[in-house]
């Protein structure tokens, strides 16, 4: 996929599967001066390196890489969009956590 083809649909007709196989929703930018904190994290689930953009997000991935019962580790793995009161808020998602494969419906 080269990044320009999406799908849109409710989120509770999204399977595991389609979210853990789709590319990562934003590019990983990194600039000197850049006010957020952009690296990457290696991942011992994912058996490479996960992006992130804060200095929190390393310490979550930690914790998810240990964590026996996550199976898969998928940084910015969807675009969220929502009306709230009459306004559109969207949402990019730090990373999203898979159950072990033998529990995804």
């Amino acid at each position: 996929m080269d990044g320009s083809a999406f799908a849109e649909c409710a989120f509770s007709e999204v399977s595991l599967s389609d979210l853990f196989d789709a590319a990562r929703w934003r590019m990983f930018r990194w600039y000197l001066g850049q006010k957020h904190h952009s690296g990457s994290f290696w991942s011992a689930t994912e058996q490479a390196p996960v992006i992130h953009e804060s200095r929190l997000e390393p310490a979550r991935l930690l914790f998810a890489d240990f964590d026996p019962a996550v199976s898969r580790i998928v940084a910015q793995p969807f675009l969220m969009t929502a009306n709230v009161d009459g306004a559109v808020r969207k949402h990019i998602s730090d990373s999203c956590f898979a159950p072990p494969r033998a529990r995804w419906s």
